[in-house]
């Protein structure tokens, strides 16, 4: 007689977890050999677990990756210069904890882009939100926010990302307005947040391709120091996927 109006009361009060285990509970004749203990404990998990889901959903979708990647999918076998106990270590997210940064390098088409949204992935299952952003198109942002008064609301939202993840530094020449938005951005994320930086320049030319002597030793000053690096090498994966294959 009580099951209908709990289920009821479940819904009402959105565990929608334990509405569905207890809906399945009442299917299955075995469970009656369970203590009540047992019951509830398996309501609780499963209410845990979908309420655990629903937040990753969310940090994945506020994350904005471009490429559906995940660590556990990484081609060992390609020769591109992957250190395996390194990326593992970056996957536990320590790093993040800690505050650190990770700088991303290598020929285009390496698999940079993929690595970066993998460990932000990783990072999303771990609990931390971040955020995916090409510098293209932050600049694009930012100068809009500038020009409608959400410039400060938009920096003030970075900052509190755990992980920032700024894909393709040095594609394009920064002008002055991009080198000051990039300092603002990593002065307020520093022994705070952390932050990927992926590029096709090795870090040794950051300092040039950035421009200004003076802004680029701030810059590299708040994101080189605290980061681990990986340098990638080798062929395209791109173009290794869409090579025809050979005949014997």
């Amino acid at each position: 007689m009580l099951n209908h109006p709990t289920l009821e009361k479940l819904a009402a009060l959105k565990l929608g977890g334990m509405l569905k285990a207890l809906e399945e509970q009442m299917q299955l004749s075995e469970v009656a050999a369970l203590s009540f203990e047992e019951r509830l404990g398996l309501l609780v998990d499963r209410e845990w677990t979908e309420r655990e889901n629903r937040r990753l959903t969310g940090r994945l979708r506020k994350a904005r990756l471009r490429q559906a990647a995940v660590l556990e999918d990484i081609d060992w076998r390609a020769p591109r210069g992957l250190d395996k106990s390194v990326v593992l270590a970056l996957g536990s997210c320590q790093w993040i904890a800690q505050h650190h940064n990770c700088l991303i390098t290598g020929p285009t088409g390496v698999g940079k882009s993929w690595l970066a949204c993998a460990l932000g992935q990783k990072a999303c299952r771990e609990g931390h939100s971040v955020l995916y952003l090409r510098l293209a198109r932050l600049w694009r942002e930012l100068a809009v926010a500038r020009g409608d008064g959400r410039y400060l609301k938009l920096l003030a939202g970075l900052s509190r990302t755990d992980l920032l993840i700024l894909d393709d530094l040095g594609t394009a020449p920064l002008g002055d307005a991009e080198r000051h938005d990039l300092l603002e951005i990593l002065e307020d994320r520093y022994d705070r947040r952390s932050t990927l930086v992926t590029s096709q320049l090795p870090v040794a030319h950051w300092h040039e391709a950035i421009g200004d002597p003076t802004l680029a030793d701030a810059i590299l000053d708040r994101l080189v120091h605290n980061a681990h690096k990986l340098a990638l090498k080798g062929e395209s994966m791109r173009k290794k996927l869409k090579a025809p294959a050979r005949a014997d």
